[in-house]
């Protein structure tokens, strides 16, 4: 990171990763204004999402280093953009990733938008992930170079125009090396537990919590050649490989394989099952992070959900729709989820898309 005191937005989160994330922009001789955005509040008094208590923690790492922070309010954006496809999606049985949104649209939309207001020419934030830009002038989004903190996967759907403007300063880092930083500039922050799940669902399951938003439905679940085996309250409640709480007996546990919002039912079958496999898969909203890179026939590796390996692929199909045959069939392959696509390095992210449909042709 090389600069001449050019003007970043940082975001910051109360967490060690962004507070980080600013001593190394200061030390590398960048103007660091500070952000905390509120996204969700549950009401004026929150026990689900203390973005009190995150701000706090902020304002403390803020007042440590001598920077400004500035709150935002992006709470009605948030429920319009990310919360209210999440609930849409599993209302349409399928299996949706808010994080990959949150990113999209919040931070590096409407926080990059707060940047340009700022006269910011930059936003960072404390994601585990690099960036290299060409003589062109195009940028290259890296994984992070600690494996097992590598967040590449939650910004698959960032655009060349919102790279042009990031920032990732941890991303060469250890995760160990990053906690070494925060404890030799004695920030408050230094041994604070990463936070986990997702915001406003809190402490309670993801199934309660969607049960507050989607009434349940009572329905049959089913094996793949029609014999009633069971019920359940919602197909919403369930994704795509799940085991925990079918309720099925009967010696061997059950998969869900399929979901089928329009009859109300479950489909499970046991471990081993070809219907609990795909061979390939069609994708939507096809979004491309090194333009040109996708091409068709060419293999590639890709990743269809957080920390998951990467597994071989081949894109057969870029227009109407992305069609994406796996070399080895893949387990649990639910509509919904992001599938991001790599390098065969497995370093570089190229894109991502939507999976719409698994297709299960071949007996795993």
């Amino acid at each position: 990171m090389e600069s001449q005191k050019q003007r970043v937005l940082l975001g910051m989160s109360g967490g060690v990763d962004s507070s980080v994330a600013a001593v190394l922009l200061l030390e590398a001789g960048y103007e660091v204004v500070g952000a905390f955005m509120k996204n969700w509040s549950n009401g004026t008094d929150s026990t689900e999402c203390d973005w009190h208590e995150e701000r706090r923690d902020a304002l403390r790492v803020a007042a440590e280093l001598g920077i400004e922070l500035h709150t935002f309010d992006f709470e009605k954006e948030y429920r319009a953009e990310v919360f209210e496809y999440m609930i849409a999606e599993y209302q349409a049985g399928r299996t949706p990733n808010p994080d990959v949104l949150c990113n999209k649209y919040m931070k590096f939309g409407y926080l990059l938008g707060e940047a340009k207001k700022l006269n910011c020419e930059f936003i960072a934030t404390g994601h585990y992930a690099r960036l290299v830009r060409d003589a062109g002038g195009n940028a290259h989004l890296l994984a992070g170079v600690d494996p097992t903190k590598d967040q590449s996967y939650f910004l698959c759907q960032l655009t060349q125009d919102q790279l042009a403007h990031c920032l990732f300063p941890v991303g060469d880092l250890l995760k160990s090396r990053v906690r070494e930083i925060a404890r030799e500039h004695n920030l408050a922050v230094a041994e604070k537990k990463d936070s986990q799940g997702i915001c406003f669902i809190g402490k309670v399951s993801l199934t309660d919590f969607l049960k507050t938003r989607i009434p349940p439905q009572v329905g049959n679940i089913v094996t793949p050649t029609g014999e009633i085996v069971g019920t359940h309250q919602g197909f919403a409640y369930y994704t795509i490989g799940q085991r925990e709480g079918l309720g099925v007996g009967g010696g061997e546990p059950m998969f869900v394989v399929e979901i089928r919002p329009s009859t109300n039912e479950i489909v499970v079958a046991r471990e081993g099952d070809a219907a609990l496999f795909a061979s390939s898969a069609s994708a939507i909203n096809l979004s491309e992070t090194n333009v040109g890179a996708l091409r068709i026939g060419e293999p590639l590796l890709a990743r269809l959900r957080y920390r998951q390996p990467l597994i071989a692929c081949t894109i057969e199909s870029l227009e109407p729709e992305v069609v994406i045959r796996f070399d080895e069939a893949q387990r649990a392959v639910a509509p919904g989820q992001f599938i991001a696509f790599y390098d065969l390095k497995g370093e570089e992210l190229l894109g991502s898309a939507v999976i719409d449909k698994a297709l299960h042709n071949k007996v795993a």
